[in-house]
């Protein structure tokens, strides 16, 4: 009896973990046979204009824009990699560091590079395998310890040893993990549209419909298909996700012009650009939940109430995991793409947060 009592934890755990795998595989399957139904209408409709795909072979001007910033490059000694940045003010200031989501770039930042530059030195990172940025081969190269390690040795690349930490969407789950692993280098925490990684992974096994609005997650565990999928009809799907009324930008705020969104088109379009950004999702079920999950800088999350991702119940939850000063704002008639749906907004918001002193919670 003893015995039975001491195997039964581990048994437990045994059976939860093969239920949560089971769901993450049939849901993958279902992900999967929805998306073929798509390929197939849209084949139905027209085979010709499901592989047609506009030539792109130079950027946009608004990319070279100089009052966005310098493009930069910096080599990590240990993984090899060599990042790209746009940087904006001066050296010296202190550092502020975005993080962009998916399917971003640095461009998504446009408008904060432009506001805090005159006191900050503001740096709009692209991730491991997004735009200019190296790519492994490789999923085993995406897993979440590479991409927190990633962030610090940026900052040691670029000779700091603190910063501004802010992240969107996937940046902001990045944002999370770099506060709870390395507390030392965020002097303050804001992240948009991203809860508590340990809020997301809970919540999303309890509501089946932030299963849905989550189904990406795990459509993009199949091999080249997602790729694929992104890529018929010149990139309709992207283009839905940035100009659709029901995720797009600009519904109330700013509108996203033909020459931003053929930024992203640009920079998605080039051989191999999806694989990079879709690998950072097929190492998230090994990874979550996680083992030390409490944040002790102070922190900002400011949220789209009109997210169609993530819904907004997360974000309230999320303050149960911050031991620190914490400020949640939520924006009205705004999307998931809140920094550039909102940018005033948002700016002035967190110019606020920079400057109020804010004291540790006891």
């Amino acid at each position: 009896m003893a015995r039975l009592r001491d195997c039964l934890p581990r048994l437990m755990l045994t059976l939860r973990s093969l239920l949560f795998w089971s769901l993450v595989y049939c849901y993958c399957g279902l992900c999967a046979s929805i998306h073929l139904l798509k390929l197939l209408w849209s084949l139905g409709k027209g085979p010709a204009q499901t592989f047609r795909r506009s030539p792109r072979e130079h950027p946009p001007a608004c990319l070279g824009d100089p009052s966005l910033g310098t493009h930069c490059y910096v080599r990590i000694k240990d993984s090899g990699l060599r990042f790209h940045y746009v940087a904006a003010g001066e050296r010296g200031k202190p550092l502020m560091l975005l993080l962009h989501g998916f399917p971003e770039f640095w461009y998504s930042w446009r408008y904060q590079l432009r506001e805090f530059k005159s006191e900050y030195r503001v740096v709009a990172l692209d991730l491991r395998g997004y735009g200019e940025t190296d790519a492994p081969i490789h999923r085993q190269n995406y897993k979440l310890d590479c991409l927190i390690t990633d962030i610090k040795d940026i900052l040691d690349s670029l000779g700091y040893s603190k910063c501004v930490l802010i992240g969107h969407d996937w940046g902001g789950m990045i944002a999370w993990l770099i506060a709870i692993c390395y507390p030392e280098m965020v002097m303050k925490l804001i992240v948009i549209n991203f809860p508590h990684p340990n809020v997301f992974t809970e919540y999303i096994l309890r509501h089946p419909a932030q299963l849905l609005k989550s189904s990406y997650y795990y459509f993009f565990q199949i091999p080249w298909f997602p790729e694929f999928m992104f890529s018929i009809n010149d990139f309709k799907v992207l283009k839905h996700l940035f100009t659709s009324h029901s995720t797009g930008i600009g519904r109330k705020g700013c509108q996203l012009t033909t020459e931003d969104l053929e930024a992203y088109i640009y920079v998605f379009s080039q051989p191999g650009a999806l694989s990079g950004p879709i690998n950072h999702y097929r190492n998230i079920f090994s990874c979550l939940p996680l083992k030390h999950h409490m944040v002790t800088t102070p922190t900002l999350l400011l949220w789209g109430e009109n997210d169609a991702f993530m819904e907004v119940e997360m974000a309230e939850v999320t303050k149960i995991y911050v031991k620190n000063y914490f400020r949640l704002t939520i924006l009205s008639e705004a999307s998931h793409w809140l920094q550039q749906d909102q940018p005033d907004i948002v700016n002035k918001l967190i110019w606020t947060f920079l400057k109020e002193e804010t004291r540790k919670k006891d």
